[in-house]
């Protein structure tokens, strides 16, 4: 058992089950968060959405937006739960549907740990092999209300229900905060997303080695992805999909991986 003191708050961290898995290293990833469907001969990693259902017989890993509201479901959150300025919740300028939640009080992300709690659970219920937790930089958009200590001790509390459930917990993106996150927060892998063009895949590569998982978009590619996936520090799972993760049914996807 080991205590953590971090800034305005102690974390205890428990030594992970020895009963999840982590991603295979080296293996083709698809990200379906957009909608299931049968991923392509040779993909050995999908990640999807908490609603949708893991893909059968592949290492799948379930998406939970851990730090900020889901689309559509900012009215099913308690008020003082989102994060308030000027009497308003403070949304992401990106995604301006999402609302950062109110990281700030160890109160505060007791409660909301136990709202999404039961969606990590429902994760491994479904038969999921690993969650990813989204917006773990959420603090970086709130004009200093919140910190990277207020995150980094719901990290905490959201890995510790992963793992006490069976699951890998995942960081998502967050280059920055590698070292900490995994130190403190106890994270297992890595999901993120154009660490090539922002030229940051080895900030996560020398924390995770071969447990990373990087998603690049066809939208906003400065280099082939051929070249990308030739980098020296480049993920040893890597796939290029559209930005909108459609199925492949619309016009718009996109689906490539590293011919290694």
């Amino acid at each position: 058992m080991l205590v953590l003191t971090l800034t305005g708050c102690v974390t205890t961290i428990s030594d992970p089950p020895a009963q999840f898995a982590l991603p295979p290293a080296g293996a083709t990833p698809d990200y379906q968060l957009g909608g299931g469907y049968d991923p392509a001969d040779g993909v050995g990693i999908v990640g999807r959405d908490r609603s949708d259902v893991p893909a059968d017989g592949l290492y799948s890993v379930c998406y939970v937006n851990g730090f900020q509201t889901q689309p559509g479901e900012l009215d099913t959150w308690p008020d003082d739960l989102v994060l308030q300025s000027d009497g308003e919740p403070v949304f992401d300028p990106d995604w301006p549907d999402e609302a950062l939640l109110d990281t700030s009080t160890d109160e505060r992300r007791e409660r909301i740990a136990e709202i999404a709690g039961p969606w990590i659970e429902g994760c491994a219920e479904s038969g999921f092999d690993a969650v990813e937790f989204d917006n773990l930089d959420s603090y970086t958009r709130s004009d200093d209300a919140l910190t990277l200590d207020d995150n980094l001790a719901l990290a905490a509390l959201l890995v510790d229900v992963a793992h006490d459930s069976g699951l890998a917990a995942g960081q998502k993106n967050a280059a920055e905060d590698a070292p900490v996150l995994r130190k403190h927060a106890g994270f297992d892998f890595a999901v993120v997303e154009e660490c090539s063009v922002f030229d940051e895949c080895g900030a996560f590569t020398d924390v995770y080695g071969d447990a990373v998982i990087d998603i690049e978009y066809s939208d906003e590619l400065p280099r082939s992805f051929d070249e990308m996936c030739a980098d020296d520090d480049a993920p040893s799972s890597m796939v290029l999909r559209d930005r909108d993760l459609v199925t492949p049914s619309d016009d718009g996807y996109v689906f490539e991986t590293c011919d290694r």
